[in-house]
């Protein structure tokens, strides 16, 4: 899993990296019941402290997206496929309020817009 961490983003540093590993779920790039590193290593590779680390494993513990078992790690949450649909569906709720944001802004109708989304779909070969 890569994480990028940026120092001139309004993000804070933990939320940068929560965010980076909800995207590697939602993506598939990590799998339920897959490991995470531990919260040592995981904070001496991204140079971060162990605090902010723990605060991520933290708060998504809290969300339901990992889960930690003491002595043996942290791991992708199994079982919470909902949850994750349900998150992923409102990610794409939020880029799609700021598409039609944009799209007002340039006066473009709903329909235009719907046809691109019709088109773009379509052409997505799924």
């Amino acid at each position: 899993m890569k994480i990028l961490i940026s120092n001139t983003s309004d993000k804070p540093l933990y939320q940068q990296i929560k965010d980076q590993i909800k995207d590697s779920i939602f993506k598939g790039e990590i799998s339920e019941g897959d490991p995470l590193p531990s919260i040592r290593n995981f904070a001496h590779d991204l140079k971060v402290s162990v605090l902010t680390i723990r605060r991520v494993y933290d708060e998504l513990e809290e969300e339901g997206f990992i889960t930690s078992q003491v002595g043996i790690g942290t791991f992708v949450s199994t079982g919470n496929l909902e949850l994750i649909r349900d998150s992923r569906r409102h990610h794409v709720e939020q880029i799609m309020q700021e598409l039609i944001q944009t799209a007002k802004t340039l006066k473009i109708t709903k329909e235009e817009l719907n046809e691109m989304m019709n088109i773009l779909y379509e052409g997505d070969g799924q």
